[in-house]
């Protein structure tokens, strides 16, 4: 969901890449989910964050806790951002009660991302008026 955002709200500003430390599939509640606020990911996959070592990325973003901890070291001047956020797929019960979950979880990363925007932009917009 965070890449489908990210890429949504970015307005291809960003290259954006995304991997788990446990890939499997993109979920199909996470894709009802997005789909509901106009974003489709019905054609991502699920990646490991291995497809990715030796890369350069200027900001590294976990969001979860067990992938905070195992995520690998990139190399060069990665800025390394955690959001600890529920995982939606551990919901349990019916349909609709583990779809609040995905809403909960898709709203939450949602606003964590458009703050992010806001934070790099802003930078950006400092670094160009100081010649940097």
């Amino acid at each position: 969901m965070a890449e489908g955002l990210l890429r949504h709200f970015g307005n291809n500003k960003f290259e954006v890449f995304s991997a788990g430390t446990h890939p499997s599939f993109v979920h199909p509640l996470a894709i009802e989910a997005m789909r509901e606020i106009g974003i489709d990911i019905s054609n991502h996959r699920s990646k490991s964050v291995m497809e990715f070592l030796g890369q350069e990325f200027d900001y590294v973003i976990t969001v979860c806790d067990k992938a905070k901890e195992s995520c690998p070291t990139f190399p060069g001047d990665v800025k390394r951002i955690h959001w600890s956020f529920e995982d939606p797929a551990e919901a349990t019960g019916t349909k609709e009660e583990r779809m609040k979950v995905f809403r909960k979880v898709r709203d939450e990363i949602k606003s964590h991302i458009l703050e992010f925007i806001k934070q790099v932009e802003t930078k950006s917009e400092i670094e160009n008026a100081s010649g940097n």
